[in-house]
This record gives C-alpha cells, structure tokens and sequence, in this order.
C-alpha cells in the first residue's frame, strides 16, 4: 500500500502555537526528565516516555515529520524503513507499523501528535537495532547475549542525525552490516522466504540407512527435496528408487553443505538436515544476520575469520581468502567465545602454563592415581606463580592431601617440544577471556567432522603457514624455511606485529561460501533454539 504524503515543512513556517504543536506538547508535558536519573538503569531507547522527552526537548518540542496538512515525505521514508525491516531479518511488528497506518490519513491533532511520536520513538529504536541488535536480547541472558545492543545509544542524537541526513534512506540503508557475509545472508533470506511460499518441500521418514546402491523407496522424496533446494545442480535426479550416482553425489554435497561428514550415506543426522522446512531455515537465518549486527560492521582488508560452529578459520588479505583451514574449538562446557580482537605478537615454542582451572580440575585427579603424571608429560611443577617461585619435584608429593585450593597456587608449566600442548606457535591477541590461537600435537583431531574438544581456545590445522600469512604483514621477507629455522632450534621465541591484525570469532550456524552457496552447520552450542524464541517474543 502506498501512502501519501504532505510537502515537508520547515519549523520555522509552524506556528507555534498551532493545535498540532499544542496537542504534541500537552502529551509530552506529562513526563517529568528530572525523574530519568532515578531511573536511569536502563539505556534511555528502552523507556519511551522518557525517550521521546528527551529527544523533543533537544529538539524544540515540535513536530519532526508531521505538519498540519499530514505526514512529510521524511515521514513516509521513516514508514517504509519500518515496514521493510523484515528484509534485515527484523520484524515490523516490533515497531508499531500497524499503529503509524492506522494514524496516517488522519487530520486531527491529536492523531498527528500520535503520529509524530510513533514515528521518532520507532525510528530511533530501530536505528538502533539495525545496527546493534536488539537489547531485549542482552537482558534475557548477558552471559550468551552480552554483545547484543547498545547501552551507550544516544537516541537524542540518532535522531538529530537522521533529521539532518540529506537522503535519510540512503542513510538508513547504510546502518546494517555492509560486508559480504551479512548481505550475502540479506539475499539467502529473500531466496527461502520464497521457496517457503512456493516451494514443494517433501518430508521424509525414517528409516534404515541408505547407502550408496541400496535401494529405498524414500529416494524419490530424497531426490525432489534435493532438487528444491540445491544451488546449481546440473545432474539429472530423475525419480528412482535406486541410489545411483548422481544422487550420492547430490547428498554429499548437500551433506558437506550442512557441516556433515560427506560419507554419502543418508542416516538419522543428513535426514534431519533434509526435513528442515523453509520456515526453519529463514528463521536460523534470521538469527544469524541478528549475530552479525552485534559484531563489527566494518572490516578491514586483512583479517582472521573464525567460524566456531563451522570449525573454519579464514585468514583474508586484500580482501581474498589466502588459507581457509579447519579448526578446533572449545567444549560445549568449555565453549570458544564470540569477540573481536587484533593479534599483537606470535610466540614460537611456547611454555604451556596451566591454568589454576585445568589444573585443580583435570591435573590434580590425574595426580592423585598417578604421581609420576606430570613428569611424564614434561611439565615442571613450581611453587607458586610469583617469579621468585622455586621448582618442586611433582613425584614427591602426596597428592592426596593437595586441596584443589591449594593446587591452584602451583603454577604447572610445560616445556617447548613436539609434546607441548600448545604445539609449535601460538598467537597472541590479548584478551580477558583468556583465549588465543595455537598449534597442536594431537593433529588426529582434525579428521573429526565436529571438532570442538578444547577448553575454549582455538586449535589451528596448519599453524606454520598461518604464522606466515601473518608475518607477512611486517614486511621482512619471511619464508616457510625462517619459520622451520626457529621450530627446529627449539627455542622460545617472540615475534610483534607491525602491524596489528584483526581477528573475528563469530559463530555462525547459516553463512554463504565464495561460491554463493548457502551452508547451515550444526549448532553445536545450543544457542538459536534460545536466540530464536526471544526474537519471536513482541517488546
């Protein structure tokens, strides 16, 4: 539906006392700003009255896009902002749209005053949720949800901004994530919320497995489900009750698509995967475009990538993707956390202290059924943490009578060497959670399609030449073979960075790879059934 609009009119040709500005003033005159500081907890976007006081205050306590004759063209612009809000994966509900149509035809001044003050508070809360995330989010759970919204938003001053723009759509536009991954999203969404209109999406049964050549009568479904969903197919997979082989190679690729072991073997996981509706998969969309507005909008050139629910880490220069290399990330009792940092310095045959945690949890136990357990990992016990502290033979102690107090004021150290858990190099981007980027001497892990076995840090496939492409950035000529030199000298060695170099660790259950194809991969941590549900819950 499109709605007209009114000519835009300065404040200046507004009659002060016009039955407009007095209907305006007489609904904001009943909230009292000097209460705000005693009530000043919550960011001032989330207490309306309070909000929309201040803001008119600031701002002449006038209409802003609304005169006597109806709404402005910017008011219509700050409409269809709101009702296509839905394309950022927002929900148009949550700012008032049906409340701002049902006023906007209307010449009374009451109705106006009503209008005007529906479209500054939306405006301003979405401003702010397009690009920060919801802050309802970061209420109902700070500990998962701690980066969603802003608690510092200045609403006075978005909307100061927004009114001084010269193209507010423009300006509008420009507010969400502008970088491939979250646009490349943007247009995923478009593609499902379609196929969810339109798209014959067959359910599959359960059943035995289905391996290559087998037989089954559920392959006909499998094969149209397929050919529904899948970029770019170009097999015929023509309805058979036989697994031939181009539809094996269909489901691996659908498999490898959903972060699945691409065995080809159709069992309960690559089934699930299958029987997930459009409407799922708009929805793990959405919630994934809403993690990326938590995170930095802007990237630059050169960055690291970390994909914790992809176990995927790539490392970009100029804005081309150098190494994309499998990764392990912590537990789901120890899980990797999502920030942003930059690496500062490379640490080449690192010490592994333990922490007091690892330590009093996992090394005294292992202690007590075996004294000789650290000696025989190389790892030297000293007396405390302090640099006075004195070594202390591990084997000559009973640890039975050690409380895990106590075994938390040992420091526990590991030497550099092939055993070292650490591995050969270790990045260092400092950080309160404690978390880094290292080698590994357990590299078996790596076959494992899931891979989250570390107590939160994140273990690198092929640390060497990622050491490279990071030292490449001081310009000093490196080679494999430096690299080898140090390693091979066993020696501790640190290495600054010139230049600092960005770091992102998100997580992301739905992306698009370089080639434009979607992928969903598990998500390992639990957190969009959470995610989704407070998405769906109205204000």
């Amino acid at each position: 539906m499109v709605l007209s609009s009114a000519p835009l009119l300065a404040q200046a040709d507004q009659d002060p006392e016009d039955p407009l500005t007095t209907a305006l003033n007489e609904q904001l005159s009943c909230v009292d700003l000097a209460l705000y500081a005693l009530d000043d907890q919550r960011p001032l976007i989330e207490q309306r009255e309070f909000c929309l006081a201040a803001i008119y205050a600031e701002l002449g306590n006038r209409p802003l896009w609304v005169s006597t004759a109806g709404p402005t063209e910017t008011a219509a612009i700050i409409l269809e902002s709101l009702r296509e809000s839905y394309r950022e994966g927002l929900v148009p509900e949550d700012y008032e749209v049906a409340s701002i149509e049902s006023l906007w035809s209307s010449h009374h001044p009451e109705d106006l005053a009503d209008l005007d003050l529906l479209l500054t508070y939306n405006l301003a809360k979405y401003i702010h949720d397009v690009s920060f995330g919801q802050m309802k989010l970061r209420h109902a759970d700070p500990e998962l949800f701690l980066s969603a919204g802003n608690t510092k938003f200045d609403p006075v001053q978005a909307v100061r901004l927004a009114l001084g723009v010269s193209d507010l759509g423009a300006y509008l536009n420009s507010l969400p994530p502008q970088h491939h991954y979250y646009t490349s999203l943007k247009e995923a969404l478009d593609r499902y919320r379609k196929l969810a209109l339109s798209a014959q999406w067959p359910t599959i049964p359960d059943g035995p497995l289905i391996r290559p050549g087998d037989t089954d009568r559920r392959l006909t479904l499998i094969a149209q489900r397929l050919t529904v969903d899948e970029f770019g197919l170009s097999a015929d997979l023509s309805t058979t009750d036989h697994y031939h082989h181009q539809l094996i190679e269909a489901v691996r690729a659908f498999q490898t698509r959903h972060g699945l072991a691409a065995d080809g073997i159709i069992g309960p996981q690559t089934l699930a995967m299958l029987n997930r509706s459009p409407a799922e998969l708009v929805a793990i969309i959405r919630a994934n475009m809403t993690r990326w507005r938590w995170q930095d909008h802007q990237l630059s050139d050169t960055y690291l990538m970390v994909n914790i629910a992809a176990y995927r880490l790539k490392a970009v220069r100029d804005g081309e993707v150098i190494h994309d290399l499998p990764v392990i990330v912590g537990k789901l009792q120890h899980q990797t956390p999502v920030f942003s940092d930059t690496i500062r310095y490379l640490e080449f045959n690192p010490f592994w202290n333990v922490t007091p945690s690892i330590a009093r949890n996992e090394e005294l136990p292992a202690l007590r059924k075996n004294p000789h357990h650290l000696a025989e990992r190389r790892i030297r016990l000293f007396s405390s943490w302090q640099p006075d502290a004195h070594e202390l033979d591990s084997t000559a102690i009973d640890w039975n009578q050690v409380t895990p107090a106590q075994m938390s004021r040992y420091l526990l150290r590991q030497d550099p060497g092939p055993w070292n858990a650490l591995g050969r190099v270790k990045f260092i981007f400092p950080n309160h959670h404690s978390v880094y980027l290292h080698d590994t001497p357990s590299r078996d892990l790596f076959n494992h399609a899931s891979r989250s076995f570390s107590h939160g840090c994140i273990r690198v496939s092929q640390p060497l030449q990622l050491a490279l492409f990071c030292l490449d950035l001081n310009n000093e000529g490196w080679t494999m073979e430096d690299i080898d030199k140090i390693v091979a000298s066993g020696r501790r060695k640190v290495i600054s960075l010139r230049e600092r170099l960005p770091i992102h660790i998100t997580y992301q259950t739905a992306w698009v790879d370089n080639n434009g194809t979607i992928r969903f991969n598990a998500d390992i941590y639990q957190r969009d059934e959470k995610l989704l549900h407070l998405l769906a819950a109205r204000q």
